[in-house]
């Protein structure tokens, strides 16, 4: 895929859309886990990734992210390393996938195998994510669960009440998946060098609670964006992108 000319239309929605993106984070800079922030404000890029296009979207969550970091904990090397890169990718990964056919037979399969491994990987490494973190087996088990289901139902119900949305649903789930596994492998990888604070390097078994975590505070707002966007499209008809509006982007 070659990266396209930015339009000077696309370098004002990258500007807006950053930020939006680092004022919003830095509302919820005070939550987090183990260095990872609670996010709510993805759904402003998502938002962006399916109105302009992936390299929009994939630009505006790597600047967005960076800027929020630099304000919130100060490490900007951090943030190059671990939150520019997963950023970049899932708000790419829903823009570029959002304008492909996919259907729903191929929504239910990704769908059904995702919830599968997390549920799976979750069952098997209870015990030492509860020694980790404190949290009771069931507290976490329920929360999780809960999550999971409510967000891939609504999947489920977006892809099959409005068809033309089950690509921009399946983009969510993979970069969230692509996105999350890179973001909580890379935190482990340089917990030694930047996370000295919580004491000992972290344990690899911790890549699963920091993937479970960007799961089930990210995913559910980024499925929320699906009607601001349409919203959006009737409001500004020029937006429209996919099959019947191609874009430059595609």
């Amino acid at each position: 895929m070659n990266i396209p000319h930015l339009t000077s239309r696309d370098i004002a929605a990258i500007s807006i859309c950053s930020a939006l993106y680092a004022a919003f984070g830095i509302l919820t800079g005070g939550i987090s886990f183990f260095g990872i922030g609670f996010l709510p404000a993805v759904i402003i890029p998502a938002v962006f990734a399916a109105l302009y296009g992936p390299w929009v979207g994939g630009i505006s969550g790597a600047i967005g992210i960076f800027i929020r970091d630099i304000l919130v904990h100060g490490n900007p090397t951090l943030s190059l390393v671990a939150g520019v890169p997963p950023n970049f990718i899932l708000f790419f990964l829903i823009g570029y996938l959002y304008t492909k056919n996919i259907n729903l037979k191929q929504t239910l399969t990704i769908i059904t195998i995702e919830i599968a491994a997390l549920l799976a990987a979750s069952i098997l490494l209870l015990s030492d994510f509860t020694a980790y973190t404190g949290l009771t087996s069931n507290t976490f088990l329920i929360a999780f669960i809960l999550t999971i289901i409510v967000s891939l139902a609504a999947i489920v119900v977006i892809s099959i009440r409005w068809k033309e949305w089950s690509s921009y649903a399946i983009g969510a789930v993979i970069g969230q998946i692509i996105g999350g596994l890179l973001l909580s492998i890379t935190v482990w990888l340089v917990s030694p060098m930047f996370l000295t604070h919580f004491g000992d390097p972290l344990p690899f078994i911790y890549v699963l609670p920091l993937f479970i975590w960007l799961i089930i505070t990210e995913l559910p707002f980024i499925i929320l964006a699906v009607p601001i966007i349409k919203i959006m499209q009737k409001v500004f008809p020029n937006l429209q992108r996919g099959k019947n509006n191609p874009s430059k982007d595609k």
